[in-house]
């Protein structure tokens, strides 16, 4: 993967809180603000720090990890090495979650922690998981709703 950075996606319940607490750690505001999320995309340390609003009162808590790279062949060929490797993917393609039109792998970690790897296609208008026909996908990883299907 030659141009890739880490994705950690946190739910959040403070989300106006939590933007001041990263901009401050990071120097930098979110490249992206939408109704109930925020998006670090940071060169230094080079990370994507996802925040999506929880539920009030909540603890902060992870919602999924993932790799960002440049391109769909680069989702592609990640999806080979890890099932060549043994390991059980799950494939999304032309997929709107976070506000973002993406291809994806998923694959779960020993202790159930999801990740993805993934390539932002374009922006979209929605924080919910739909597939490219518009409609919801049901029981699929997600970090929007009840999280990555943990």
């Amino acid at each position: 993967m030659s141009s890739s950075r880490v994705q950690l996606a946190l739910r959040v319940a403070d989300l106006e809180g939590s933007v001041a607490f990263y901009s401050k750690l990071f120097g930098n505001g979110p490249a992206k603000r939408r109704d109930g999320y925020a998006n670090f995309a940071l060169t230094e340390p080079a990370l994507k720090l996802i925040l999506i609003e929880g539920e009030p009162g909540e603890d902060t808590r992870l919602d999924h990890l993932g790799v960002e790279v440049a391109t769909a062949d680069e989702v592609a060929a990640a999806g080979v090495r890890l099932k060549d490797a043994g390991l059980a993917t799950f494939e999304e393609n032309d997929t709107s979650c976070c506000y973002a039109l993406q291809d994806k792998v998923w694959v779960h970690g020993p202790g159930r922690e999801p990740w993805e790897v993934y390539v932002v296609k374009a922006d979209a208008d929605t924080l919910a998981k739909t597939t490219s026909s518009g409609s919801p996908a049901e029981g699929t990883p997600c970090c929007a709703g009840t999280g990555c299907g943990c």
